[in-house]
């Protein structure tokens, strides 16, 4: 009975048997060094679904995913991605004057094209306008080039001119109160407005939009935390701040699409790119061990939300790349996102764990209840994107595991055995 025992208890691991800082830890999502390839992978899955055609094409999220896949394009070299706008945005340029003659003439047509004719929000406007212009100026000498400016000028028409603002120049909505600034109204507008600066050359538009930032900004970031709350009404005395993931990142992924344009002789480029940066601190701090940000980000009780986990991924490896972010400090959380978001691709390329469409509630309950859905376009366009920008991070910096953590170096390094101290 005694030899028995005696190798049961040599088998038992302990500090004197086994060096401990080597045991594997057992985590939420893959963790360990990323190659293009596999991203491209996970990319054209999600491709090969959206091809199908199972969503609306003429909408905000579908701006987002014309815009990504622009960008696929130029970090992979892939012309398929960049093929797919190419076909949606000349039917568009092709089927809009005849809708539009068709609706002069008091006929029904269809409602992608009355969003387009006549835009009744900025979700019908910007995402799209943002997205043609950068097509439009890609594209803008290529002999077959589309003719997309009289679509442009007729959506920045409706943003600049007919949106609601209130009386300081702010957009707004009449809901749910009057008088109600919503986060998401950044993303709708002011990356359109920044295009429109790069099209024509004209300050006016870059004024414009960070004036519209720095509003924004004034009535809705809060300083302490680092974020953005969801909603801004101008009657109440108390702004309730629920920080709502998905708006987050309209606001940041904003700021993102400003900075690509806005000139660096600006006189608000300092204050937007302070923005960015504290924003990306506030956001960096409420990562999830698992990779994942939160429905509403400072409340661990409410579910992981992929949409916004992707867009936090693409604008802080964009950060990172543009050199507007510490590469060590950013490229690890970027990296960490990322494999979060990897693993709610499904085999058929559907995006898992996206949040419906979503409106303004002033109690949590709002938001930790809506439900999530893989026919919620929201999440296409950003994975599309979060993917293509980690892998231009990949060709920038030098991910390697170093005593089982991701680090980025700055060069190429060769570490032959993981560095560890007893003192660690």
């Amino acid at each position: 009975m005694y030899l028995p025992a005696q190798k049961k208890q040599e088998s038992v691991i302990s500090d004197s048997n086994t060096p401990l800082h080597l045991l594997q830890p057992e985590y939420a999502v893959p963790y360990g060094p990323l190659s293009a390839e596999k991203i491209k992978s996970d990319v054209d899955r999600v491709f090969r679904f959206i091809e199908k055609g199972q969503f609306r094409t003429v909408s905000y999220e579908w701006g987002v995913t014309y815009a990504a896949l622009l960008a696929a394009t130029q970090a992979t070299g892939d012309s398929i991605y960049e093929n797919y706008v190419s076909a949606h945005f000349r039917s568009l340029a092709e089927k809009v004057p005849q809708a539009k003659d068709e609706w002069d003439k008091g006929e029904t047509i269809d409602p992608q094209m009355r969003s387009i004719i006549q835009p009744q929000a900025l979700d019908d406007a910007g995402s799209m306008c943002a997205a043609m212009i950068k097509y439009h100026l890609k594209t803008l000498h290529e002999t077959d080039a589309i003719n997309l400016r009289p679509l442009i000028d007729n959506y920045i028409n409706y943003i600049l001119f007919k949106e609601y603002r209130l009386s300081d120049g702010t957009f707004a909505r009449n809901r749910p109160q009057k008088n109600t600034v919503w986060l998401d109204d950044m993303f709708m507008s002011i990356p359109a407005i920044a295009q429109m600066g790069k099209l024509t050359g004209e300050e006016k538009y870059y004024d414009e939009a960070v004036h519209q930032i720095l509003r924004f900004s004034q009535r809705m970031f809060v300083p302490e935390k680092k974020l953005y709350r969801h909603g801004w009404v101008e009657s109440m005395e108390t702004h309730p701040s629920f920080y709502w993931g998905r708006a987050n990142g309209w606001a940041i992924l904003t700021l993102a699409e400003t900075l690509d344009v806005l000139p660096l002789t600006h006189p608000g480029y300092k204050q937007v790119l302070e923005l960015f940066r504290s924003h990306a601190a506030g956001l960096a701090a409420c990562q999830g061990g698992d990779g994942f940000w939160r429905q509403l980000l400072d409340r661990n009780d409410s579910y992981t939300e992929t949409s916004a986990t992707a867009i936090f991924v693409y604008c802080l490896a964009h950060g990172v790349n543009q050199n507007w972010l510490d590469p060590l400090a950013y490229g690890p959380v970027a990296h960490l996102g990322w494999e979060a978001v990897s693993t709610r691709i499904n085999a058929k390329g559907e995006v898992e764990g996206v949040c419906v469409g979503t409106g303004m509630g002033f109690d949590p309950a709002f938001y930790y209840h809506r439900p999530t859905h893989t026919s919620a376009a929201h999440g296409y366009g950003p994975v599309i994107r979060a993917g293509t920008e980690i892998i231009n991070l990949l060709k920038k910096l030098h991910p390697k595991m170093n005593d089982s953590a991701i680090q980025y170096y700055i060069t190429e390094q060769t570490i032959d055995k993981p560095i560890f101290s007893v003192n660690d």
